[in-house]
């Protein structure tokens, strides 16, 4: 059966948001009791689940949600700098002309994201933005919005650029493309075991035909 729809991570997939995360999050380290980031840190950091990361950080879990919400709050002044991975504007403008139902689910506010895609012109490409407040609670997102949308998961394919994407994806029965352009390393994708890794946009467009078949 044809895949009609297709679900992307926000940050670091669509979004070159990495840097500016980092920045936020160093910026919050001393309020929230974590260590803060170097360049080395974040090489290691590269290959960890997200559980990996919070246990080497030492930042308490009752704090996430309040972390989360500071750093989207944050995150809201850089949206204006903030530019598209390179050659995912191009590739999005192709799938949806292709006639594939684009969506993106996100930990990101949908303020900030709507934001983004209206600064790019990337907004009217887009049938649904979701947004969720927990790291590990992907996997009742997607299932809600397959629910909502009355979507057949034989019928969907997510793209993330984490392992959680790839983890939350096979929970809920549906395929995933992993991308090695955003925060998790090619080697960490690769454990988890996707439906495909690529290693840039344009090989979307290729990859997408695959699975359809």
């Amino acid at each position: 059966m044809t895949h009609k729809v297709i679900i992307f991570d926000f940050d670091g997939t669509i979004a070159d948001t990495v840097d500016a995360l980092v920045t936020i999050a160093n910026r919050l380290a001393g309020e929230f009791g974590y260590i803060q980031i170097t360049p080395e840190d974040l090489a290691l950091l590269r290959n960890f689940t997200s559980r990996e990361i919070i246990k080497y950080s030492g930042v308490s879990m009752l704090k996430i949600p309040f972390l989360l919400k500071k750093v989207k709050g944050e995150l809201k002044a850089k949206i204006p700098e903030l530019k598209p991975i390179p050659g995912i504007s191009e590739v999005l403008v192709a799938l949806h002309s292709q006639g594939y139902r684009l969506g993106i689910i996100t930990s990101n506010s949908p303020e900030n994201v709507t934001a983004f895609l209206s600064n790019n012109q990337l907004n009217h490409l887009f049938e649904f933005i979701y947004s969720g407040v927990t790291i590990f609670g992907k996997t009742t997102i997607i299932n809600n919005v397959l629910k909502q949308k009355k979507l057949d998961p034989t019928t969907v394919i997510y793209v993330g650029d984490e392992t959680r994407d790839i983890e939350a994806s096979k929970k809920a029965n549906i395929k995933v493309i992993a991308v090695t352009w955003g925060f998790n390393s090619p080697e960490a994708l690769a454990k988890q075991e996707p439906s495909i890794l690529i290693n840039h946009p344009q090989e979307l467009l290729e990859v997408i035909g695959v699975l359809d078949c």
